[in-house]
């Protein structure tokens, strides 16, 4: 066993122990809103939203963006499972502003192994066994937080899917400060009608 999976099932065991009656959770979120967010791992929105179990779905892809994954999983949040409210929420220093579509699939061409980064860029391995695939992907980089908010906001709320009745909100989450800031430009485009 790798010393990462002992890491991740021995707190389990102690979780278990506390668990108590949770078990008896309903399945819609209890506070009826979704979050739509990144999969940093330096964002917890169960603490910057003040979140406990069966309180809000989190939806979370690399950088938070309105893919069509990510609204197939807030589609089902309100159809089934009774979400009134979305929030968008980015943040700043993504890893999705270090690169654009060419580079990953560049990257990608030279191998599968991890790439480095420095001043001066990208950089692969090349250790063979790479893919083009890579090249036919958009991987939605973001060159600009607020811009990439409100368009994820008005991707969202332009599906034929989303009702109109729910507001969608648009924050960056400030990686120095732990502090939400909402967009009202994103806001606005995603008020309900």
């Amino acid at each position: 066993m790798s010393k990462i999976v002992d890491e991740v099932t021995s707190p389990n065991a102690d979780y278990v122990a506390g668990f108590g009656d949770k078990g008896d959770l309903p399945m819609p979120p209890g506070r009826q809103f979704a979050i739509l967010t990144c999969m940093d791992a330096r964002l917890d929105p169960a603490k910057y939203a003040g979140l406990a179990e069966g309180d809000a779905h989190v939806i979370r892809n690399a950088g938070g963006r309105a893919s069509d994954d990510a609204i197939r999983s807030l589609v089902i949040s309100c159809k089934l499972l009774g979400t009134k409210e979305w929030f968008v929420i980015h943040h700043t220093n993504c890893g999705m502003e270090t690169f654009s579509n060419e580079i990953m699939g560049d990257l990608l061409s030279g191998s599968l192994k991890t790439a480095s980064v420095d001043a001066s860029g990208w950089h692969d391995s090349n250790a063979g066994g790479g893919t083009i695939d890579g090249k036919f992907v958009n991987w939605l980089p973001i060159s600009d937080q607020a811009k990439s908010v409100v368009e994820d906001v008005l991707r969202i709320r332009a599906n034929s899917m989303v009702p109109g009745d729910i507001p969608i909100y648009g924050y960056i989450y400030d990686c120095k400060t732990g502090a939400l800031n909402e967009l009202p430009e994103a806001t606005e485009v995603g008020k309900a009608k």
